[in-house]
C-alpha cells in the first residue's frame, strides 16, 4: 500500500489578483513542507458571464462576478513565472483550470496532473478535454453525491488511469458537523481509488483525523491573515498553522506506514524489565505458612514468582527462612 502523502496548500484567490503577493505566497508557503502550491486559472470571458451572482457578498471594488474574475486574471507569460518560482521552490504547481481555454493554458505550462473543482463534476464538455490529455486527476467532490461521482469516474477512466477522489463540503468555513469525515475512508471502499480532503473549516483537525482514516491527499487554503480580504479568507490556514499542520501529517505519514504487529518475542525484553517479581514484605521463618500480606512485588520480572502467578503460592509452607526483600520461587515453599 502506498501511504506516500500529497500536501497541498491552496493560494486560489488569496493573491486578489496580485501578482506581487502571490509570488510573496509561494516563497512562504514553500518553507512550510507543504508537496504542492494550487492556484485557480480563471479567464472571465471564457467561464463567467454578467449574469454570474456572487457566492457570497464579499467584494467592495468588483460590481459583478464577471468583474472579479476579471481582476483574478493572468497572462499566460505570468502563469508561465508563477509555474518557474514553484519549479524554483521544489513544490508541485496545481491548479484547476475554470473553462477548456484555461486547460490550454495550463497544458501549455506542462502540468503534471489537473484538480477538478467540485462545481465542474458535471462539465462533461471540460471533461472531456481533460479525459483526452490522459495525466492524473484528483476529483473534488464538494457539489456531488456518489451517482454524480460515478458518472464522472467512469467517464475519465476511459482516458485517465490515475484519479484520485477528494472529500469536500461546500461551506465557508465548514462546521465540524458537516465535515463528512465518515465519507473519506468510504471514497476508497467505494471505488477503490486513492483519497483524500479538501477542507475547508479553517483548522487543522480534518486534515490530520483524515490521515488517520487512510487519506493520503491533503488540500486546505492558504491565507497571511484570515482577515484579509477576499472570499475565501476566514475557511483558510495561516502560515503559522500550515506549518503545524505539516509537522502533524509527516508524523503521521510516518506513522500509517509503519503497522506495528505487537511481536511478543521483541516485548519480551520490556516486559522482563517493567515486570513484577513476587518478594517477602518481612523476615519469615521455615515452615510460615504464605498469606497475601506477606508479599510484595518488584522489578524486575524473572527473578521471582511472577506476579501474574501470586496466587499460586498463597497458602504454601516456606521451606526455608526468608528475608525482608528476597524475592520468593516455587523451590521455596512445599
Amino acid at each position: 500500500m502506498n501511504n506516500k502523502f500529497l500536501i497541498i496548500a491552496e493560494i486560489g484567490q488569496a493573491h486578489d489578483g496580485s501578482l506581487g503577493i502571490l509570488h510573496s505566497y509561494i516563497d512562504a508557503l514553500a518553507d512550510t513542507g507543504v508537496n504542492a502550491i494550487k492556484f485557480q486559472t480563471h479567464i472571465a470571458d471564457a467561464e463567467s458571464s454578467m449574469h454570474e451572482p456572487f457566492r457570497v457578498p464579499f467584494s467592495y471594488v468588483d460590481k459583478t462576478r464577471y468583474d472579479y474574475w476579471k481582476r483574478m486574471e493572468f497572462t499566460a507569460d505570468q502563469w508561465l513565472g508563477i509555474k518557474q518560482h514553484c519549479d524554483d521552490k521544489g513544490v508541485e504547481f496545481i491548479s484547476s483550470p475554470f473553462s477548456i481555454e484555461a486547460v490550454n493554458l495550463l497544458e501549455n505550462l506542462n502540468v503534471k496532473r489537473y484538480k477538478i473543482a467540485s462545481g465542474e463534476i458535471s462539465n462533461k464538455l471540460m471533461l472531456n478535454k481533460i479525459r483526452s490529455i490522459g495525466k492524473p486527476v484528483i476529483l473534488s467532490s464538494g457539489l456531488s453525491d456518489f451517482e454524480n461521482l460515478a458518472a464522472a469516474i467512469n467517464y475519465l477512466s476511459e482516458g485517465i488511469t490515475d484519479i484520485s477522489l477528494l472529500q469536500c463540503t461546500t461551506m465557508y468555513p465548514t462546521p465540524p458537523e458537516h465535515v463528512g469525515l465518515n465519507v473519506v475512508p468510504e471514497y476508497g471502499r467505494q471505488f477503490n481509488l486513492p483519497y483524500g480532503i479538501s477542507d475547508h473549516s479553517g483548522t487543522i483537525y480534518p486534515c490530520l483525523a483524515a490521515a488517520a482514516l487512510g487519506a493520503t491527499i491533503f488540500e486546505f487554503h492558504a491565507v497571511f491573515d484570515k482577515k484579509m480580504f477576499g472570499p475565501d479568507s476566514i475557511a483558510s490556514l495561516d502560515i503559522g498553522s500550515i506549518k503545524q499542520l505539516v509537522e502533524g501529517l509527516k508524523f503521521l505519514e510516518i506513522a500509517v506506514s509503519n503497522p506495528v504487529t505487537k511481536d511478543s518475542a521483541k516485548l519480551q525484553t520490556l516486559r522482563n524489565m517493567f515486570g513484577k517479581s513476587i518478594a517477602i514484605n518481612k523476615d519469615l521463618h521455615a515452615g510460615h505458612i504464605l498469606t497475601i500480606d506477606d508479599l510484595e512485588s518488584k522489578k524486575p520480572a524473572g527473578f521471582g514468582v511472577d506476579a501474574i502467578e501470586f496466587e499460586k503460592i498463597i497458602g504454601k509452607t516456606l521451606s526455608r527462612e526468608m528475608n525482608r526483600n528476597d524475592f520468593l520461587n516455587f523451590d521455596d515453599v512445599n
